[in-house]
């Protein structure tokens, strides 16, 4: 049989995180919902304005978590794929100590200054005392809100995305019970529902903190030099500004676009954009739990030039993407009393404006699907510059800069075609990006995901294998033939073939093994990846010593990590 590889590995994999990070980012997002909900329900859907006017404040929140979370969890996948544990673990401390001080600052300042931040996110006097009373809660709820979703993601890429699921899952129930109790036997208000969110994150938090007591955990906190603190600040909060800054730009751009709809719509306005936004919300929930299943393993796979694994993921994830967009864009735009029923606006006089604005918002779904995905892709393959500046498009100056010229030319409806016109503008400046790179690198970068190819002087070989000696057996005379240096390719292949059916003898249950070999003028390199237990070089007493002599022998390095649940054991055998 001729080897191949069929990435099930890979796939399974991705099955593994994808279904609890989908769960996850519903669970995660469902506090927002769930208020709008019950906010609708038992206070009437004209409070949703107040929610709407909060939504500025919400997302500069998200881009303060996102900014230490993504930039902490990247930086640290891509350490400890360079097999840089101590680096890694430093970028760990320093993001939860870093997320605790600006979270708690950013309390103090909206607890000493209301009346100014107050005025930023509410024109209206009638609004401003309802807006104030969710406010004044809301800020308790910021700390706790922070530090639990970096700590969650964290938890996640060290492989407890169970953990992280029921964490949030434990989080949003909490909140919905107290909501409901607050508002309802509590006469709270609008102001309950923000303390049952405060009440729920504290409880989740307190449970997530098992994280730190449990002995499978491979992050530690660790003691930090100031001088180390703020160096890899830096770095943190540079690698996860292109994801973070989609929350900050979206935070200003609700400010400047609920300014225009205002003085176009009048309140009516705020409503029919409030329910366009929790129709992107309802959509990027499942979006973002596609990205968030993406981005570490990709991170991974960068890291170690298995570009291959990369396009697979990345054309895996842009299927579900695009079946999660054209499904939600027929959904919304044939069907958007949907959207009303679900926040139980019932209104005869705002109704019909805002099936309207929804119908015509829907349209922008795809578009956004399949954008919100491909920034998340360039900042984990870490081309910030490219996300960067898709972000500041997509998030700020497309849309106000389209929403302002429609709303002048078409009025309200164009105001809601301004969003597909956006999304669509930067669906074709990635296309030009494309384009324009496949030329400038004579085909070094192709495809719309940008995929860079290995040195033509290199040469590959991919195989998985069934989790069975006989391919274990098999695998090692393949190798054997790949490699030209007679000398060096029957040490290589009985290595790779003791170091196999070690791992098979230490797993019980095994399905598939990844194993890479790259050979290029310098090196060969040979990376052997799989699920359950693997060959540590660093820890490993058992294997042969006789292996273990003969692999010191022809390598010139031999490294392990394990990243996701994954085991990877690099063999670097040098040619001079």
């Amino acid at each position: 049989m001729p080897y191949e590889r069929r990435y099930n590995l890979l796939n399974s994999k991705f099955k593994e995180l994808f279904i609890p990070t989908l769960l996850a980012a519903i669970a995660g997002n469902f506090a927002i919902l769930a208020d709008a909900f019950i906010i609708s329900a038992l206070l009437g859907p004209m409070n949703l304005s107040v929610i709407q006017c909060m939504e500025p404040l919400v997302q500069f929140i998200n881009m303060i978590y996102w900014l230490i979370g993504f930039g902490g969890t990247i930086l640290a996948t891509s350490e400890k794929a360079n097999f840089n544990d101590e680096t890694a673990n430093h970028i760990f401390t320093i993001s939860l100590i870093s997320i605790i001080i600006i979270s708690v600052l950013i309390m103090l300042i909206g607890l000493l200054f209301p009346d100014s931040l107050l005025q930023i996110l509410c024109n209206s006097c009638q609004l401003r005392p309802l807006v104030f009373e969710y406010f004044k809660y809301y800020l308790l709820a910021i700390p706790f809100i922070c530090f639990f979703i970096v700590l969650a993601y964290f938890a996640k890429i060290d492989d407890f995305v169970q953990l992280q699921f029921r964490a949030f899952l434990m989080a949003n129930v909490l909140n919905v019970v107290f909501d409901v109790f607050l508002i309802h036997y509590f006469n709270m208000g609008i102001g309950g529902a923000a303390l049952g969110m405060v009440l729920g994150y504290l409880i989740a938090t307190v449970y997530l903190c098992t994280y730190f007591f449990n002995s499978k955990r491979t992050f530690k906190l660790i003691k930090i030099e100031f001088g180390k603190f703020w160096k890899y600040m830096v770095k943190i909060c540079k690698t996860g500004f292109s994801s973070s800054s989609i929350a900050l730009y979206q935070s200003i751009k609700l400010v400047i676009i609920n300014f225009i709809i205002l003085g176009v719509m009048a309140n009516v306005g705020l409503v029919a954009f409030n329910m366009c936004c929790n129709t992107a919300l309802v959509v990027s929930i499942f979006i973002f739990g596609t990205s968030q299943s993406l981005l570490p393993i990709v991170t991974v796979y960068f890291q170690e030039k298995d570009y291959n694994g990369v396009e697979y993921v990345a054309r895996r994830s842009l299927k579900i993407t695009i079946a999660f967009g054209v499904f939600f864009t027929a959904l919304f735009t044939l069907f958007p009393q949907t959207i009303l029923a679900m926040f139980s606006l019932s209104d005869s006089s705002q109704v019909p404006v805002v099936m309207n604005a929804v119908r015509i918002f829907s349209l922008s779904l795809l578009a956004y699907s399949i954008n919100f995905l491909y920034i998340f892709y360039v900042q984990s393959i870490q081309n910030m510059k490219l996300a960067n500046i898709l972000t500041l498009l997509n998030g700020l100056i497309f849309p106000v800069a389209f929403v302002f010229i429609f709303s002048v030319i078409w009025k309200e409806e164009g105001i809601w075609f301004a969003f597909a016109a956006s999304e669509v503008a930067t669906l074709v400046i990635i296309y030009l990006y494309s384009v324009y790179l496949n030329k400038k690198t004579n085909g070094e970068y192709t495809g719309f995901f940008l995929k860079k190819h290995h040195d033509k002087n290199e040469k590959m070989l991919e195989y998985t294998i069934h989790a069975d000696k006989n391919d274990a057996i098999y695998l090692s005379r393949q190798v054997q033939e790949f490699l030209p240096d007679e000398k060096v390719s029957g040490l290589v292949s009985l290595a790779i073939e003791d170091i196999l059916i070690y791992i098979l003898d230490i797993n019980d249950e095994l399905d598939w093994i990844d194993v890479i070999v790259r050979d290029s003028e310098d090196s060969t390199i040979i990376s052997i990846k799989n699920s359950g237990m693997g060959y540590n070089p660093n820890a490993d007493t058992s294997i042969d010593p006789d292996i273990i002599n003969m692999l010191v022998n022809i390598s010139d390095n031999i490294d392990y990590s394990q990243i996701l649940g994954l085991n990877n054991t690099i063999i670097t055998i040098k040619k001079s």
